[in-house]
């Protein structure tokens, strides 16, 4: 010890590597997926149509999109991914829509748009799918290897206060 009675303690560093960068637990519900997949995919559009209407922009986020979607759901709610990733696809291209400005033109536009990224949609929503299945998978596995592996029994019984010997001497059975 110093002088003011203090003692410094060194611990040794373990030769194991620190756990790798992991995406954050999936806390989202199906509606909190969709919601938030429907309002990234709309400010995106918005932006993209402010920006210049590039398609391989908007198709980009969409790809980012419903990988997040699919990473961050619930497992109760994986179905929900790949149903609410088209969706929102086609609610944040809106306002990349182009035509007239009667209800029929922009309906018009909005399938126009629609039409012509349709390859972008595919592949987000077979990316959304895939990855949802994936995880699924992983799981289904994992429940597996739990139920195959034996659990612990304690060495001796549990014992609570109510089961006690002297409880049960002072019970009237």
């Amino acid at each position: 010890m110093g002088k003011g009675g203090t003692a410094t303690v060194y611990r040794a560093r373990s030769g194991r590597a620190s756990p790798p960068l992991r995406v954050p637990g999936p806390r989202l519900t199906g509606f909190g997926c969709g919601l938030l997949t429907t309002l990234a995919m709309l400010a995106v559009g918005a932006l993209d149509s402010v920006a210049g209407r590039s398609p391989a922009v908007y198709g980009v986020f969409f790809l980012l999109a419903g990988s997040a979607c699919a990473l961050w759901v619930r497992p109760a709610d994986l179905v929900t991914a790949p149903v609410t990733a088209p969706i929102a696809f086609a609610v944040g291209a809106v306002p990349l829509a182009e035509g007239p400005d009667s209800f029929a033109g922009q309906a018009m536009g909005l399938v126009t748009v629609l039409s012509l990224h349709a390859g972008w949609l595919y592949a987000g929503t077979a990316l959304t799918g895939l990855i949802a299945l994936t995880r699924r998978m992983l799981l289904i596995r994992q429940q597996r290897r739990d139920r195959a592996r034996p659990r612990r029994r304690p060495s001796r019984p549990l014992r609570s206060p109510r089961c006690s010997a002297a409880e049960r001497a002072k019970s009237p059975r």
